[in-house]
């Protein structure tokens, strides 16, 4: 599927350890950031509601230490945050302004933009796409999954770009085959911080949960799935490097994780694969003074593609990053 594929999502557990690492106590100051940014579906409004019911400890050395939202703790403590589970409940329809970039009887494309989260879920109850798509759509609720209606794929919350979703169940399930088939066409932009980056290659192994961190994904893990990324360099700016991407496969994270581990050069503001403030030191000022307003990946779904599993008719859609992802690119041709 998408670059987060709808089976690989993460599942909410009744807890999710952390350890706090020497890049983490580096890249934030406050535990609410680390954790918001580690955690994508919780928002540091929840992580407070969680922190004044108990719900957020600490732990190092087997004792349990004093943690505040307001400080990041010591390298090496152990945090705890305990995650009520998914509400039965399905999502209600929220008037939130959706970029449609196509629409017909049955689907809909739009533009996802950075910091919405696909569909809700603790943490993340309102605000998310489904929500507004549900407004747009009055009649969705129905169409595949009760909690995700519509949804075949999903992106990060951080991730912008060209999504589908469809508008009835039989184009659901239509569009679901060619995402498990991989006949969608998927193309990412990314800005990427690295050296020496080959000009073009594949990306192939398995990916899955990361043994030690459930957040994250890992390659060549036990009961990894097969992934496969294709990818060129665009254009190279010293230390920085824009890149296009095209998926074969659809794993969670599959992009991020490939480039970080595989290529070690992770997307530019990455926090969870990458170390952000190091990212940025490694950049001229011009340019690390436009990254710092953008506080998610630089990566862009910019084009999907498929065959309309209804109509039969070839669709291609295209569209450019956000404005701050273009903006540093046109600052780093200009100091070229």
């Amino acid at each position: 599927m998408s670059e987060e594929s709808q089976q690989d999502q993460l599942a909410l557990d009744d807890s999710i350890v952390l350890v706090i690492s020497e890049e983490d106590k580096s890249s934030f100051k406050r535990l609410d950031q680390f954790l918001s940014a580690k955690i994508d579906h919780l928002s540091r409004n929840f992580l407070k509601s969680l922190f004044e019911k108990g719900m957020i400890s600490g732990l190092k050395d087997d004792s349990e230490v004093k943690v505040t939202l307001k400080k990041m703790p010591d390298v090496g403590t152990e945090i705890n945050v305990q995650v009520p589970p998914p509400l039965p409940s399905t999502a209600q329809a929220e008037d939130i302004p959706l970029e449609i970039l196509f629409e017909d009887e049955h689907l809909v494309i739009v533009n996802k933009p950075a910091g919405m989260v696909t569909h809700p879920a603790p943490g993340n109850m309102t605000g998310t796409l489904v929500n507004a798509i549900l407004h747009h759509c009055p009649d969705l609720k129905g169409v595949g999954d009760q909690k995700r209606p519509g949804i075949v794929h999903r992106l990060d919350k951080g991730t912008s770009g060209v999504m589908v979703v469809a508008k009835d169940q039989k184009t659901h399930e239509g569009l679901v085959l060619l995402f498990s088939t991989h006949d969608i066409e998927r193309r990412y932009e990314a800005l990427v911080i690295g050296s020496k980056i080959p000009v073009g290659g594949t990306l192939n192994s398995t990916l899955g949960r990361h043994p030690q961190n459930r957040l994250k994904m890992a390659i060549n893990v036990r009961g990894g799935k097969e992934a496969i990324t294709h990818y060129k360099v665009l254009e190279e700016f010293d230390c920085l490097f824009h890149m296009e991407m095209k998926l074969e496969t659809g794993r969670t994270h599959q992009i991020r994780v490939h480039l970080a581990s595989l290529l070690k050069s992770p997307i530019l503001c990455d926090s969870t694969y990458g170390n952000p403030s190091q990212q940025l030191q490694r950049l001229p000022d011009e340019l690390s003074n436009i990254a710092k307003e953008y506080p998610h990946p630089f990566l862009h779904a910019k084009i999907l593609g498929f065959v309309h599993p209804i109509t039969g008719e070839k669709l291609h859609f295209e569209k450019e990053p956000p404005e701050l992802f273009t903006t540093l690119l046109e600052k780093a041709r200009e100091l070229k």
